[in-house]
């Protein structure tokens, strides 16, 4: 298990007892200078505030001090996944089903690493994508290094909706 998968087991639950659900858990920067960003998401599907936040990084200080899971010194960042978020979880890929996004694979899949275009969802353990050429494609969510939504105006409408501001 690596380092991150074991903070994400950590503090799954805890944030799931205050309503707030982890997206993401990764550790960058160098050993003795390095920072634990935690993204999470509200259950009740209301936008995260700086708020949510600080109340999630009190939350989880004295668990992952007590746990010490990080060698050295290190910075917690507490984030939402933002507007054009990543994608990382499999439901995450049925959810945003309908917007443009772009996936990163590790190895070449048919041929290519980078796609772009409209999700279309999961069959299975693959991402359903249909590329700019409209042709639909799909790549196994194992071969995954990243994938986010892009920013466009049809995410930002969609979001500016659900705020209510629309």
């Amino acid at each position: 298990m690596t380092t991150e998968a074991s903070i994400a087991a950590l503090i799954e639950e805890p944030m799931k007892g205050m309503g707030y659900e982890l997206v993401r858990v990764q550790i960058s920067g160098a050993a003795n200078r390095a920072t634990l960003q935690v993204m999470a998401e509200r259950l009740d599907g209301v936008a995260m505030t700086i708020d949510d936040c600080t109340e999630i990084s009190r939350a989880l200080s004295p668990i992952l001090d007590v746990a010490d899971p990080i060698a050295g010194a290190y910075a917690l960042e507490v984030s939402s996944p933002g507007i054009d978020r990543p994608l990382v979880r499999p439901k995450d890929f049925e959810r945003w089903s309908g917007f443009e996004a772009k996936l990163e694979t590790r190895a070449p899949v048919d041929g290519r690493k980078r796609f772009k275009g409209l999700l279309m969802g999961l069959d299975g353990d693959e991402v359903l994508i249909r590329d700019e050429s409209g042709a639909d494609l799909r790549v196994p969510i194992s071969a995954l290094a990243k994938a986010k939504l892009v920013l466009n105006d049809a995410l930002i409408k969609h979001a500016m909706q659900q705020q209510g501001q629309l």
